[in-house]
């Protein structure tokens, strides 16, 4: 087993957001990959929820190396090998598998797995792992869940991911639990499939400025 690139959490931590991108192909990852730089976050969670997930991760892996490029909805171990192949730098999982986990872990690259109970919080304990995807956040709790799971694992980081917009941004970031979040209003399908690359550039632009603003904000008090 080998131990998981700091690196890669330290990026996400740094940049506080993660895009969570649904894009089909190759083509579609690259110049998603591009609206995402101009905009100030080289950073995408490539999702396999289409067909074309994973040759977009190959296409950015390979041509826009600057890019922290991970995958999400993983949920076999077979998928962690084939993205390892294609370039991904971490994994993300709807929920919490064993299999995932300890075969990203042979990889040696982080991997966030989904949690929504404190079980499966102390299942990924127990796996070694210390920064957990909580989602559907807004189903499960949201910041009040956050709040409630940071008692009893005060140790533990989170990334909520599912509903999380520019309206509740800093509900979610002034928790010091929350290494970043995870959201999809700046990277919306609707853009990508219009091709309209400069949208995606200024949502994820105002994105990082707000996330900004929220951590400067808290920062000085």
């Amino acid at each position: 087993m080998s131990s998981p690139d700091s690196t890669v959490l330290e990026t996400l931590a740094a940049h506080r957001l993660v895009p969570v991108v649904v894009v089909d192909g190759a083509d579609e990852g690259a110049r998603l990959a591009d609206a995402l730089v101009a905009g100030g976050l080289p950073v995408a969670e490539i999702t396999l929820r289409l067909a074309g997930g994973i040759d977009a991760i190959r296409a950015v892996a390979k041509n826009q190396p600057d890019v922290v490029v991970g995958a999400g909805t993983v949920t076999t171990a077979q998928q962690v090998d084939d993205v390892v192949d294609a370039g991904a730098r971490y994994i993300v999982s709807p929920g919490l598998s064993a299999a995932v986990v300890r075969r990203a872990q042979e990889h040696g690259i982080p991997v966030l797995p989904g949690v929504a109970t404190p079980s499966e919080i102390m299942a990924a304990l127990d796996l070694g792992i210390d920064v957990v995807k909580l989602f559907p956040a807004s189903v499960v709790g949201g910041p009040a869940a956050i709040k409630a799971f940071s008692a009893p694992f005060p140790g533990l980081r989170f990334v909520p991911t599912g509903g999380v917009s520019a309206a509740n941004l800093a509900d979610y970031l002034t928790l010091k639990p929350v290494l970043a979040v995870g959201g999809s209003w700046m990277v919306d399908r609707a853009l990508v499939t219009a091709g309209d690359w400069d949208g995606i550039t200024s949502r994820t632009r105002d994105a990082v400025a707000l996330a900004a603003q929220i951590d400067s904000k808290e920062n000085s008090r």
